[in-house]
């Protein structure tokens, strides 16, 4: 009986832990509720809360429609969240694909991608392009670290945003990245001022 209120009171947690924190993978709920990963998948299975990578699938597919300065398949990560002209979220799961053979460390040209792409995502109009980049890698990305990009714009003059990105690997900012991007029209035109 001691151990049904437990599981009850621990399915309880789990489900608001999870709603709190959608990208908490199964290792950490299971360090946070000091149990082993197969009874987090247990619980995940019996509350119906999908594995980590369904539920960030299902956030990236309710956000792409939004997106107009580019395709979803240009997107470089997973756009979870996104507000145009003002600030948005991207996961990046890195993979042993990204890295150099030798240090094992995930190439910059994939962590700068994932900053401009949603950079770009973040502005309102039918395209847009980088103009201007000024980044700082932090430290070194190992294989398997995800990385979480945060965007949001600072600064909006006519056709010209400045955007900020800032991609953590875990608590600690691996990333940071100032975009000038400008929108363009159909025909990669300028965008007339508008204001």
């Amino acid at each position: 009986m001691a151990d049904n209120l437990l599981k009850a009171e621990r399915h309880k947690q789990l489900r608001e832990w999870v709603g709190v924190h959608p990208f908490a993978g199964d290792e950490e709920l299971a360090h946070t509720f000091g149990v082993s990963v197969q009874t987090i998948r247990l619980d995940r299975m019996a509350l119906g809360i999908p594995e980590l990578r369904e539920r960030i699938r299902a956030m990236a597919q309710q956000t792409y429609g939004a997106v107009k300065s580019m395709g979803a398949r240009e997107i470089v990560g997973d756009l979870l969240d996104l507000e145009l002209g003002s600030r948005g979220l991207s996961i990046l799961e890195t993979r042993r694909d990204m890295v150099f053979e030798r240090s094992r460390v995930v190439r910059g040209q994939y962590i700068f991608a994932q900053a401009e792409s949603l950079a770009i995502a973040l502005i309102d109009a039918e395209m847009a392009l980088t103009g201007l980049a000024n980044v700082k890698f932090r430290r070194p990305v190992q294989v398997g670290e995800r990385l979480v990009a945060k965007g949001q714009v600072l600064d909006r003059r006519h056709n010209r945003y400045t955007v900020l990105v800032e991609t953590h690997a875990g608590p600690e900012k691996v990333f940071r990245g100032k975009f000038l991007i400008f929108a363009l029209e159909g025909e990669g035109r300028l965008i007339a001022d508008r204001d």
